[in-house]
């Protein structure tokens, strides 16, 4: 049966604060159903591949949306076990700022690599020619078309998707094996008090926010002078626009985790996901156009305001400063 991500709202029994947030509620309700959908998703995608694996399948097509989704909706959570041994990049490798997806594709390709008959192997190919972005190459590029080899493209889909499966599952388990505990039962080695648990979700927040607004929209707006449309996140699936919804929707039911259901926030949440519903810019095209620029922009502010008022009103109460910087380290 095919899940849509549905991350499970519980209210908190006490507020985000020094004595920190109810992260059990937190692990139980957000992360381990958003990394089990991962894992279902992604299991699904594999098995789909293994007898369906040319670009034209409808169902292999399906599947990868809705594992890719499933993605998009826990990407925040780059902590713990999609650190480990970099399965988050190997999941998702991008911006991909020096073009290295399309080359590591076709060094594979062009080299018939045989590591890609071979999932141990092949988790020790290129970080780059791994992951949903990899894939969406594969799938969507007609540069990555089948052409003259279709049974070795389709072996290196078939490899794709099932190393995707590998890592998903091995998030998961360990999540649900161990680490949810470790992050749920404060007084160890890697969280000595619930408040730094609490420390570590609102980062993993706020930098969800950020990436968000930096690299998903900023990077397509580019300048005024000169827009980067063509940078946009995943524009050959036209997901664009689709994975800021998603990471909104995420981070909104986190926050709501964290703050407490604080009514500023949930508003300031809500209107920047209507704003984005209402966008109809799915690959953010509009960035090279003045008026479609400006709408993608107050999109990008609204989300900017958003962490400067998390920043005010829950930071503070768990020892984090209101000018932190997330992905600076600040």
């Amino acid at each position: 049966m095919r899940h849509l991500l549905s991350v499970i709202v519980i209210a908190l029994s006490s507020p985000a604060g020094a004595d920190g947030a109810d992260i059990r509620a937190i692990v139980d309700g957000h992360i381990l159903p958003g990394y089990q959908i991962l894992a279902t998703e992604a299991a699904d995608l594999a098995a789909t591949a293994a007898s369906e694996c040319a670009p034209n399948s409808p169902d292999l097509i399906s599947d990868f949306n809705t594992a890719f989704d499933a993605w998009v909706s826990v990407s925040h959570l780059r902590f713990g076990p999609s650190e480990q041994q970099n399965r988050a990049f190997a999941l998702a490798f991008w911006p991909d700022t020096r073009g290295s997806i399309p080359k590591a594709l076709a060094a594979l390709l062009g080299d018939q690599d045989t590591a890609v008959s071979d999932p141990d192997a092949f988790a020790e190919v290129s970080i780059a020619a791994r992951g949903f972005y990899a894939l969406e190459f594969l799938l969507f590029d007609p540069q990555f078309a089948p052409g003259d080899n279709p049974e070795y493209h389709c072996t290196l889909v078939q490899a794709v998707t099932g190393d995707i499966a590998l890592i998903s599952a091995a998030i998961h388990d360990d999540w649900r094996g161990g680490y949810g505990d470790v992050m749920s039962d404060a007084g160890n080695d890697t969280y000595r008090t619930p408040t730094e648990a609490a420390q570590q979700l609102f980062t993993a927040l706020s930098t969800g926010l950020e990436f968000t607004a930096n690299a998903r929209i900023g990077r397509p707006l580019g300048t005024f002078d000169r827009p980067r449309p063509n940078r946009a996140e995943a524009r050959r699936s036209g997901r664009s626009l689709r994975h800021v919804i998603l990471s909104l929707t995420a981070t909104k039911d986190l926050s709501a985790l964290m703050s407490a259901d604080n009514a500023a926030v949930a508003e300031a949440f809500d209107t920047a996901l209507q704003r984005a519903e209402a966008l109809d810019d799915p690959i953010f095209a509009g960035a090279a156009d003045p008026q479609g620029r400006l709408r993608i922009e107050v999109l990008q502010q609204e989300i900017n305001d958003i962490r400067q008022l998390l920043a005010e009103s829950v930071g503070p109460s768990l020892g984090i400063a209101a000018g932190f910087n997330s992905l600076d380290g600040d």
